[in-house]
């Protein structure tokens, strides 16, 4: 029988500060203790019962007296966020930290922008992605020009009505802008916002498309797709590798639509690696500090959970981790540094607790997979040479 995994990163979900959390200005930072303290208490029955209580104390979760294989994840190179989190899961280490802009994109990036896409623009600034659509969505639609935001990420947003620009078009503009955005200016992400409404109901579509900067190395994925496994990507996990080492992409702007296609794969797919993001613990609910939203959308991510367990197959490994966090006691509304839980199910694993880095997932996935390893990239895999802990 083919083997299987499941690597599922529920964005945002960081559980401690790492040890140089105070030089991002996250000293304390912890996004499930501090979620799970503004609403009273977790109720995640499934997660309780793989060990996410045994990982960290979480009002509401008490540990499992029979946890899966669990630990705590740290990143190895800088950074606090999806593009950088992803790349070292699968053993990609950004040399230095992606630019960021924290007073907007200088006059020669803009006056280079414009020529290249043809296009106006609004705002530039670190905004709120939700209040720079309310807030410049209406001088948009009567000038059209389009909006451009960045964060303390290393991102550049363009959001655009679409009745102003269309999804197809606005994906053009983003196409030019990460063709500009070299160098220096390499930003991690170029990501096109689209949304639809009137002024004062304005509200995103699901037509968000983000274009990475590829990789800074050879990958796990690489390595799979390499030995002829296949790689399916779930949600916008495709755009942050730039589609590098990935088969098949599967849709999953929402955190609906992306638990839905991972839940098809686990009852139809023969086998290979399936690599999916559930964005919504970030992109709606973390950002926006929405402790209720947050614990709404860690239930739906627990009931799927289980769901998950009951159609596994000998010979299937599902990891659950996450990829930075997004703490709602944070002073700023943008990500912090932290580590990723670690919950990883599979025969023979013992309950055992392993505590390491970002891109032991990547090298147990491929251990799994394959039986073998790829020295050259980092990671210790947590699962032994034929498959059990």
């Amino acid at each position: 029988m083919k083997r299987r995994a499941f690597v599922v990163v529920a964005d945002a979900c960081g559980i401690g500060a790492l040890p140089d959390a105070a030089n991002y200005g996250d000293e304390g930072s912890n996004t499930l203790a501090h979620v799970a303290q503004a609403v009273g208490g977790l109720r995640l029955p499934v997660l309780e019962r793989l060990g996410l209580g045994s990982i960290l104390a979480l009002d509401g979760v008490e540990p499992a007296p029979a946890p899966v294989l669990h630990g705590r994840l740290a990143a190895q190179g800088p950074g606090k966020e999806s593009t950088t989190g992803h790349w070292e899961l699968m053993g990609a280490i950004a040399p230095a930290p992606l630019p960021t802009y924290p007073n907007g994109f200088p006059d020669d990036v803009m006056r280079g922008l414009e020529a290249a896409t043809g296009r106006r623009f609004i705002c530039n600034r670190p905004y709120n992605g939700i209040a720079a659509i309310d807030d410049f969505g209406a001088e948009h639609l009567r000038d059209g020009a389009l909006i451009l935001y960045t964060s303390q990420d290393s991102v550049l947003q363009i959001a655009a009505h679409v009745e102003q620009l269309s999804e197809r078009e606005l994906g053009d503009v983003c196409v030019a802008a990460r063709a500009l955005m070299t160098g220096e200016h390499a930003v991690g992400r170029v990501i096109a916002r689209p949304f639809g409404g009137a002024p004062g109901a304005f509200a995103r579509t699901e037509g968000r498309h983000d274009f990475s900067v590829a990789p800074p190395g050879r990958t796990y994925l690489d390595e799979l797709t390499d030995a002829g496994v296949p790689v399916h990507a779930v949600g916008k996990v495709y755009d942050l590798f730039a589609g590098r080492g990935i088969t098949v992409a599967h849709p999953g702007a929402t955190n609906e639509r992306a638990l839905r296609e991972t839940t098809r794969l686990v009852d139809e797919l023969d086998g290979g690696l399936v690599f999916t993001n559930l964005v919504e613990t970030d992109q709606v609910y973390g950002h926006r500090k929405d402790v209720h939203g947050f614990h709404r959308a860690l239930a739906a991510i627990d009931a799927c959970v289980g769901e998950w367990l009951e159609a596994l197959r000998p010979g299937d490994l599902l990891i659950i981790t996450a990829d930075h966090g997004c703490d709602p006691a944070a002073a700023h509304s943008d990500h912090t540094r932290e580590y990723a839980p670690l919950l990883a199910c599979f025969e023979g694993h013992g309950g055992r607790r392993s505590d390491g880095t970002l891109a032991d997932v990547g090298a147990s996935v491929l251990r799994w997979l394959c039986g073998a390893d790829a020295p050259a990239l980092p990671g210790t895999p947590f699962v032994g040479a034929t498959g059990q802990a």
